[in-house]
């Protein structure tokens, strides 16, 4: 694939489409086997417009090694880790045990990349939000990294030899990171695609090269890739006007929805509601749906019942197919280059 964005114009977009991704990226993957609830619940919003001042020249020397701040969402504190025991901790907290080890350091790549691209977004424009803090996450919760502490109580006495596992794999990768154009690469992931990933700017609106669409049928073999969940209709009325302040849900519920207009990849693009047209990964977000892909259908009783096919946004890496291509032989090499087409993989 041709690399045709300068470093400029790359750094440019991942200032803006970091803090938002991170909203969907606090606890990316799977427990077991699925992932924790930030990763399904949460959608972030649309970039906000470019902002000015970036240049080639400041972005920051690239350092592989150098610890991450992390805040911490439930106690408001920053805590300074090591890289490679956040990427430990990230991982462990991601995917099951039971995961293949080259899917292991496929995800440990794709983690180290993205926590250093976010890096590199708040050094060059900081959220405040993040109080200082490169990425935001939950030990506590399990999201996105767990201490030596969480881990510990988690694995319990089989922590000696899951600790062994992981952190083999990580050592393996510990300084590689994918690159595009000179930068880390945003390699956001997932737990379950629905059967094709995602391009980016369905999910976020801002297209990067090398997170398009791609097949994934080995996702639709997973025993978590349709999931039926039933809400009562107040249940449904009470989120979705929680989050879309003018709607207007006054009519009989099963006329609450309408026909929905889908991605190249099958996920909803935008569905008539309320009297009005809403993104589907809002819609998902308002009522904690497994995935953008779904069908809506209302009983006699009001009973709605929400079909979802996949786990997570879609974007970027398959956490379930990384697992089956490893089981297949697949190296992590491979498992990279193919969800992350035209990234190179760098030692650092």
């Amino acid at each position: 694939m041709k690399k045709s964005f300068p470093v400029l114009i790359m750094f440019a977009l991942l200032t803006l489409l970091i803090p938002l991704a991170a909203t969907a990226l606090t606890g990316l993957g799977t427990k077991t086997p699925t992932p924790p609830a930030s990763t399904a619940q949460s959608t972030p919003q649309a970039p906000a417009s470019s902002q000015a001042g970036s240049t080639a020249s400041s972005a920051p020397a690239l350092d592989a090694e150098a610890p991450m701040l992390l805040l911490d969402a439930a106690t408001g504190e920053v805590k300074t880790v090591a890289m490679r025991d956040f990427l430990i901790g990230s991982v462990s907290s991601e995917m099951p045990i039971s995961y293949q080890k080259e899917a292991f350091k496929a995800q440990a790549v794709a983690t180290h990349s993205y926590a250093l691209a976010s890096k590199a977004a708040q050094l060059l424009s900081p959220d405040a939000a993040l109080k200082g803090a490169y990425l935001r996450v939950n030990p506590a919760a399990h999201e996105g990294y767990m201490s030596d502490a969480e881990l510990r109580a988690t694995w319990g006495d089989n922590y000696e030899s899951n600790y062994a596992y992981v952190s083999a794999a990580v050592d393996e990768v510990l300084n590689e990171v994918l690159m595009y154009d000179g930068a880390p690469a945003l390699a956001t992931y997932y737990a379950i695609s629905n059967g094709k990933t995602e391009a980016s700017e369905a999910v976020w609106t801002t297209a990067l090269p090398y997170l398009v669409r791609v097949d994934a049928p080995l996702d639709k073999t997973s025993p978590d890739y349709e999931v039926s969940t039933e809400m009562t209709a107040q249940q449904v009325y009470d989120a979705l006007t929680l989050k879309f302040k003018a709607l207007n849900l006054s009519g009989k519920p099963a006329a609450w929805f309408g026909e929905p207009t889908r991605t190249e990849s099958g996920y909803i693009a935008a569905i008539p509601c309320g009297g009005q047209v809403l993104r589907g990964v809002d819609v998902r977000a308002a009522l904690g749906l497994r995935s953008a892909d779904f069908t809506v259908t209302c009983s006699a009783d009001n009973t709605f019942t929400f079909v979802t096919r996949g786990y997570g946004h879609g974007v970027g890496l398959s956490q379930f197919t990384a697992n089956t291509l490893a089981v297949t032989g697949k190296t992590y090499r491979d498992i990279l280059a193919y969800f992350y087409p035209g990234t190179t993989l760098a030692t650092l």
